[in-house]
């Protein structure tokens, strides 16, 4: 099933659920939702995002999960036993990125303090570094480990899955995110 481009846009300003279970190791840290992630009521939901199939080729997954009809009992279930946990800077759903406000993200990086120390991961990983550096205000952040965590929890910044990020691959997306999954202990160094 799709949605018409009348039924996404009664979408802009939704919310998604945070995706967090009692034991969080990874969390992932994406921008805002997208229309049709707010329309699914899951992550990452637009068909044709890598963020699955980055996750499957990390090892992080031990299928590909196709959340663009929302998440199956199955599907979510997988993701919460894996430890993994999945929120957003910017609660609110656009249609891209840069229709959010330089203080929307600053406002983002203050609350994912907060949803960090609710859920105490081992690592929370950025998904985009042009969002990071206007939410935490460091020009300079490369991709990587960070040096100061949030909270006891290790950061990271990671490349984005969208579409948009035309440089990065499934295949260099699932490399850097194999990386954060061997620093939360998910996936095997």
């Amino acid at each position: 099933m799709g949605y018409t481009r009348a039924e996404l846009d009664s979408f802009r300003g939704a919310t998604v659920p945070d995706l967090l279970g009692d034991r969080v190791s990874l969390l992932f840290v994406g921008i805002n939702p997208g229309l049709w992630t707010a329309a699914a009521q899951a992550h990452f939901a637009r068909r044709g995002n890598r963020f699955y199939p980055a996750l499957y080729r990390a090892g992080i997954t031990d299928r590909l999960i196709d959340a663009s009809q929302g998440y199956t009992a199955a599907d979510r279930a997988h993701l919460l036993e894996r430890g993994l946990g999945i929120t957003n800077l910017v609660p609110r759903a656009t249609a891209r990125a840069d229709e959010l406000t330089a203080a929307e993200l600053r406002d983002g990086g203050r609350r994912l303090g907060t949803v960090v120390r609710t859920c105490q991961p081992q690592v929370v990983a950025v998904l985009g570094i042009s969002a990071y550096r206007l939410a935490f205000g460091n020009a300079r952040t490369r991709t990587g480990r960070q040096p100061t965590g949030i909270g006891d929890a290790e950061l990271w910044v990671v490349p984005n899955p969208s579409g948009l990020n035309a440089h990065e691959t499934v295949d260099s997306l699932g490399t850097s995110y194999r990386e954060v999954g061997v620093a939360a202990r998910i996936v095997d160094a």
